[in-house]
């Protein structure tokens, strides 16, 4: 699999992801606020991926600072940080990743700035490496769900274009895949930013695992008629109750699911989670440009001054969710309580929390 995104000397490179599938090259971004906009243009996109890109950013940003005492370390630190939290409010994983680098400096602080640069860079790397890792783990899990055979729907990319490598999604069928089960995928479209047409189909058939794109509209005649094992999709926010903040589209792909009585899977890590959050209600809808629905490689497709409105996400109530799949297993409903205690789990194992409160 090619890297979506990596540290070097030189920079943070970011896999230039609106250029697929025509063309596969990086954006080398020198500094923390041009890897900010890796984020906020979606060089970089999907909500794992983010995460890492947010903590190689603040990284990047402490290596280069010209502060050689610890409260103008610590001054240049928190604004690194606040430029990377604005860049996209949906995702929890990025501000996950932030309060992971902030846990890191503060516990680094007593050794010196110089130390506590290389540890804020060793913790990057780490986030990187460890987000491969739980994918993997999620796919061995998940796979578990789907038959010996059958086709599988998903929406916008899950895939290892939107983590570090391999997949939160598209990492359960490519464990299921190498379990040496017949997976064939139905991927959306994906509109606006045709994240299935372009990037789910570029890396499955690059993977040699059997593709087929439909538009968005057609998802509820196949799930009518195409006798499918499962959909599962990805999630970029999880609230304490199960809801799911996915890319816009998921919600109907649910409903359609529930009505032709096919499992509905979420699969994300557990860095995913916001226990702080009630319900899908309370988690923040990002509004992105009208242009990338009025234009389509920069060919206009709406008559101008037509109003358009493009959130970029909708919520998933979780009544229309069979199981949510993570690294430290599966959770069902109620999901108050079975995420509460993968949450805890997660904690244990790591020392680390979840559930940043990100907007």
């Amino acid at each position: 699999m090619i890297p979506t995104l990596q540290w070097t000397e030189a920079g943070v490179e970011l896999l230039d992801q609106p250029a697929l599938p025509a063309e596969v090259r990086y954006v080398l971004c020198r500094d923390y606020n041009a890897v900010a906009s890796g984020i906020r243009d979606m060089i970089v996109r999907g909500a794992p991926a983010i995460g890492v890109a947010a903590a190689m950013g603040i990284a990047l940003g402490a290596r280069d600072s010209k502060a050689n005492t610890l409260p103008e370390f610590q001054k240049e630190f928190d604004q690194i940080c606040e430029t990377i939290r604005a860049t996209r409010p949906t995702a929890v994983n990025l501000f996950w990743a932030i309060e992971r680098m902030r846990r890191c400096a503060a516990a680094h602080a007593s050794d010196g700035v110089e130390a506590t640069r290389r540890a804020l860079i060793a913790e990057a790397n780490a986030i990187h490496d460890d987000d491969i890792a739980c994918n993997r783990a999620l796919g061995r899990h998940g796979a578990d769900l789907l038959p010996q055979s059958g086709r599988v729907l998903t929406h916008c990319n899950a895939g290892a274009l939107a983590t570090a490598g391999y997949g939160t999604a598209l990492g359960v069928i490519r464990a299921a895949v190498e379990q040496g089960k017949q997976i064939a995928v139905f991927a959306d479209e994906t509109r606006p930013y045709l994240q299935g047409a372009r990037l789910t189909a570029w890396e499955l058939h690059q993977d040699n695992i059997p593709t087929t794109v439909i538009t968005d509209n057609m998802a509820g005649h196949f799930l009518r008629t195409g006798n499918f094992a499962a959909v599962i999709v990805g999630a970029d926010r999880i609230a304490a109750n199960g809801d799911v903040a996915n890319k816009i589209g998921t919600y109907s792909v649910a409903v359609l699911a529930r009505e032709n009585q096919v499992p509905f899977y979420v699969a994300a890590p557990v860095s995913t989670l916001d226990l702080t959050l009630a319900s899908g209600e309370q988690i923040p809808i990002e509004q992105r440009s009208p242009t990338e629905v009025t234009h389509l490689r920069g060919v206009a497709i709406t008559p101008e001054g037509v109003p358009v409105a493009n959130p970029s996400f909708d919520v998933t109530p979780h009544r229309y969710v069979s199981a949510i799949i993570t690294e430290h297993g599966i959770a069902r409903a109620p999901y108050s309580e079975s995420l509460a205690r993968l949450a805890s789990h997660a904690h244990s194992a790591t020392g680390l929390g979840t559930g940043r409160r990100g907007a």
